[in-house]
């Protein structure tokens, strides 16, 4: 039997890839306007104080220049301008109805955040640019884990800071029974009354379980030249913030 051939194989993974990002695309357009209410629900608030160590871990200098990823409504953005308000946000998405929401927050500093369109694999900017690279539930859904914490290395200045939150598989445990009924039943109901969109949140449970260990995924920063590489468990070890150094 013939081998089958690699330009034939290239090319269905990238259709694999491609409709996998189409997916994911429109799953998040469908959800957007009640994505913030939910993760408040699902985390009982403690995504709020997840985002406040992000942006403490990022150490943004005074003007620092700031790119999140995978930015959703802009949450990040604005803890950051918090944090340091001189600090100079770019709040980058691939899905344009998440930032059209964000950007009708009746917040302050919202008025002070530029969006930008950009594809966690392909980021629109020049190499050696931000002082820090964040992220909050990103590398969970890109085709790619290892090109996308490459493309944000280039794009960090020497010395500049990548922070990301995201879900883990939960670890063994006496709670490891509620853990999973939190997941597969407590968060499919609740996100189908409160969005409409239940398979949406059947997909958080199984990316989740389906995601890199912790201890994986710090591996990948090291593999891409990150330095002093850490994270840290939240919530009963079902979410992680990781920071590394260009």
């Amino acid at each position: 039997m013939p081998c089958p051939r690699r330009d034939n194989m290239n090319n269905s993974k990238d259709n694999q890839r491609a409709d996998k990002t189409q997916a994911v695309q429109t799953m998040f357009t469908r959800i957007a306007p009640r994505y913030d209410l939910m993760n408040r629900l699902m985390t009982g608030g403690q995504d709020i104080a997840w985002r406040r160590q992000v942006i403490r871990l990022a150490s943004l200098p005074p003007g620092g220049k700031l790119l999140d990823l995978g930015a959703g409504t802009g949450d990040l953005c604005l803890e950051a301008l918090r944090q340091q308000p001189t600090c100079l946000p770019i709040a980058a998405d691939f899905t344009l109805e998440m930032m059209r929401v964000g950007r009708t927050r009746p917040e302050p500093g919202i008025e002070r955040l530029n969006w930008c369109a950009a594809d966690g694999l392909e980021i629109p900017f020049a190499s050696n640019t931000f002082d820090a690279v964040i992220s909050g539930f990103l590398l969970r859904n890109v085709t790619d884990v290892r090109g996308c914490l490459a493309e944000q290395r280039r794009v960090l200045k020497p010395g500049g800071r990548l922070v990301a939150l995201d879900t883990t598989p939960p670890p063994d445990s006496p709670l490891t029974p509620l853990i999973r009924i939190h997941l597969h039943t407590i968060i499919p109901t609740l996100g189908g009354l409160i969005t409409g969109e239940k398979e949406a949140y059947r997909y958080l449970p199984n990316t989740t379980e389906g995601f890199l260990q912790p201890e994986q995924l710090a591996s990948r920063l090291d593999e891409t030249g990150f330095q002093s590489v850490r994270f840290r468990r939240y919530m009963f070890g079902m979410v992680a913030i990781y920071w590394g150094i260009k």
